[in-house]
């Protein structure tokens, strides 16, 4: 089987972006633009990519690390130039050559396992990726012969007025056979007015050699879309979000107003699981079958169990397991772990915390650096004191223990299991098992108080 290989050009510098980013590092739903080529790229089975580099080279470097072959372009001087510099990669090889964008985050796998097919079963040198457009002005217009095959591309401003009338334009993608496409490269001259060297001028040279030149037509010519700004940034956004909602509900999850939701590609949802308005799935987040989520959430590399209920509130980086209600107003910060038929209520916070099975953290409580047992009850206002100005230390508080409304437990502290801590208490030292702990001041009444210090309060 002959091999092919895959050029992703990323070395312009794409002024009208107006960034100190490199284009391509650009993210749409979680991944960069070219992180969306080069997926399409490794989905059509092609292992090898070469991406060629230029400007702010670092922060491509830097997004793709060594996922990638790279070759630097250290002068723009046009499409083909910037193929010659991948050329040491595949010169001496038997097969194919896709050479892509990196802002062109659209095209599909799919598509590239298309033309790698349809370029190997009509023989051709290169297969041209083309679209049809309503309005082709700006594009190469593709001009074929009665066969079919490609004969030459022209350019808009050198275009004859039956040839502008065309609408099937030239996306700048191409397949090339290996050995073809290095004869023409190296044929190739910068003799036009911008002094550059085009990969286009390939395919006339191809074609004035003897060899067939063919074209894959696309369906849809909103996969050819390229990222020059802000604008197509936005709008490539909203054709991907429409394939990542239709997946998951094709996939058995309710989205309720997908208008609303944003749901980056790494996501992943079991069925009948339903996504209410305003929610925010980012990252590695996995949710599981017959869950709840929204409305108003937000949930970053979050893993969250069969049947839960999260509502209002914010997980980041952690996990929460089966039958489990968080919120409204939970905040679960990071490195946390939250047991099955757990409750985490509302205006709670959880900070790189284990909480057990079945336990309940009903409201307006901080639990920080702490391990909680399972059937564990912590009262309305409970404080986890885990930090001495200096240093976090670690709460644990084990099975079955009731801690009391507005409690303070002053880390390193340890509350046994089946134990009690009455309200009010501001725990410092362990609590052994089957005891109840009370840390408070007895009650003190002073009659006449508020007449003798003149403390009356008046409209």
């Amino acid at each position: 089987m002959k091999q092919t290989i895959a050029v992703i050009l990323a070395a312009g510098e794409g002024k009208r972006m107006k960034s100190r980013k490199s284009k391509v590092v650009h993210k749409i739903f979680g991944k960069s633009l070219i992180e969306w080529i080069y997926t399409s790229v490794k989905e059509a089975g092609i292992d090898e990519s070469i991406v060629v580099v230029g400007h702010r080279a670092d922060q491509v470097i830097e997004c793709m690390g060594d996922r990638v072959k790279y070759a630097e372009q250290k002068q723009q001087l046009g499409t083909g130039h910037a193929v010659m510099q991948a050329e040491e990669y595949f010169k001496d090889k038997d097969g194919y050559v896709l050479v892509l964008y990196g802002d062109t985050p659209l095209v599909t796998s799919k598509t590239l396992k298309d033309v790698i097919e349809f370029h190997e079963n009509n023989g051709c040198s290169a297969t041209v990726i083309t679209a049809e457009v309503d309005d082709p002005t700006g594009y190469g217009r593709i001009i074929r012969d009665g066969n079919g095959n490609v004969i030459k591309i022209v350019e808009q401003k050198d275009a004859s007025s039956e040839e502008a009338a065309i609408k099937e334009i030239n996306s700048g993608m191409y397949c090339f056979t290996i050995e073809h496409f290095v004869k023409a490269l190296r044929m190739l001259n910068n003799d036009n007015n911008q002094g550059e060297y085009y990969i286009t001028d390939t395919i006339g040279i191809l074609v004035e050699m003897g060899h067939k030149v063919g074209a894959l037509k696309l369906s849809d010519p909103r996969e050819i879309l390229g990222i020059n700004d802000r604008v197509q940034l936005f709008e490539a956004s909203e054709i991907i979000k429409a394939r990542i909602m239709e997946r998951h509900m094709r996939s058995g999850v309710t989205i309720i107003d997908p208008a609303s939701t944003y749901i980056d590609e790494g996501v992943e949802i079991g069925i009948d699981t339903v996504i209410y308005p305003g929610t925010i799935l980012e990252g590695n987040t996995r949710i599981g079958e017959d869950c709840i989520i929204g409305p108003d959430s937000r949930l970053v590399n979050a893993v969250i169990g069969d049947g839960t209920e999260v509502n209002h509130s914010v997980i980041l980086d952690s996990s929460v397991g089966n039958n489990t209600h968080v919120g409204p107003f939970a905040y679960v910060r990071p490195g946390s772990s939250i047991g099955d038929k757990v409750k985490i209520g509302d205006f709670v916070e959880i900070k790189k915390a284990e909480i057990g099975d079945k336990t309940k953290i009903s409201h307006l409580t901080y639990v920080g650096d702490a391990q909680v047992g399972r059937n564990v009850n912590i009262g309305c206002g409970v404080v986890t004191v885990n930090y001495d100005g200096k240093k976090k230390h670690k709460t644990i508080i084990g099975d079955n223990a009731f801690v009391g409304c507005n409690v303070n437990l002053v880390a390193p502290v340890v509350v046994e299991n089946d134990t009690y801590i009455a309200a009010g208490s501001t725990i410092t030292d362990d609590v052994p098992q089957n005891s109840l702990a009370i840390a408070r001041e007895r009650q003190t009444i002073k009659d006449g108080w508020v007449i003798r210090k003149g403390m009356q309060r008046k409209e």
